[in-house]
């Protein structure tokens, strides 16, 4: 049995409801990603990194081109067919969807409705069933203390790292993770991304990152891939991403990383950048 999770062939992706003489935000784009990979994704804003993971999500259909996901050809599937293969994978938005009056725990335990039947779902909302699961996984982001706090009363940073422990008891195949550091500070998101790979690692899970922090995506991860206007610049392991390279992928944006990777790049620095989404 192939290994292969992704496989992405010669793929085009527009803003939706645009029409063909509008340009893609992926091109002619291709890619292939094998189980218990973990890739980051790097580039200015703009350059496709939220688009890319929609697509692997399943969540966007593209234009032209092939998605192959476990083996499957995505949009050849049934609907039916196709939302079964979504329960294999998760993914973690930047801004994540948390209602605001929402308990924690409930908002954590979220990433096992697609386990649960309706009534399980509907009882767990009046009194939250597996909080010791819940509160495991708070605790691994240093957020144990907030299982019985709203959701509004959480600061920017910890509703980011409540949906990655949404994530963690989503015990899925497949995780995508969109900025999951822009709004922690260099510690804490250092910290937040070892506890993500450590729990992919734990369990045999392909992890696919977005990062604006270049240093942290050289210094952690195995694999690096460049994005600039919907094309992949490099795609590279991290030795083979040389400052050169960098500044080709940078250059001329307004959101380069304000940090440079220490292993990787020399004292010209990249411009400083405001917080943003690819």
């Amino acid at each position: 049995m192939s290994d292969v999770v992704y496989r992405l062939t010669d793929l085009c992706v527009r803003h939706p409801g645009s029409g063909p003489e509008t340009p893609c935000i992926l091109k002619d784009f291709s890619l292939e990603v094998r189980a218990g990979e973990q890739i980051a994704l790097i580039g200015p804003s703009g350059a496709g990194k939220t688009t890319l993971l929609h697509v692997l999500a399943l969540a966007r259909k593209p234009d032209g081109g092939r998605v192959e996901a476990f083996g499957k050809d995505v949009w050849a599937l049934s609907s039916k067919a196709r939302h079964a293969l979504r329960r294999r994978l998760f993914i973690a938005p930047q801004v994540p969807p948390l209602p605001p009056r929402q308990r924690v725990v409930t908002a954590v335990l979220a990433g096992r409705l697609a386990r649960w039947s309706l009534l399980q779902a509907l009882a767990s909302l009046v009194r939250p069933r597996d909080t010791r699961l819940a509160h495991d996984a708070l605790e691994r982001f240093d957020l144990g203390d907030k299982l019985w706090m709203r959701v509004d009363r959480l600061s920017g940073g910890e509703r980011q790292r409540v949906s990655l422990a949404r994530m963690i008891v989503a015990d899925t195949e497949a995780m995508l993770v969109d900025e999951p550091l822009s709004a922690l500070d260099p510690r804490l998101a250092s910290h937040t991304l070892e506890r993500i790979q450590q729990e992919a690692t734990a369990r045999g899970a392909t992890l696919i990152t977005s990062l604006h922090q270049v240093e942290l995506a050289h210094a952690q991860f195995q694999r690096v891939i460049g994005l600039r206007f919907g094309r992949t610049q490099f795609d590279l392991p991290r030795a083979d991403v040389t400052p050169e390279l960098l500044r080709a992928l940078y250059a001329g944006a307004g959101d380069a990383p304000s940090t440079p990777p220490a292993e990787a790049l020399d004292d010209t620095a990249l411009p400083a950048r405001p917080v943003g989404c690819g």
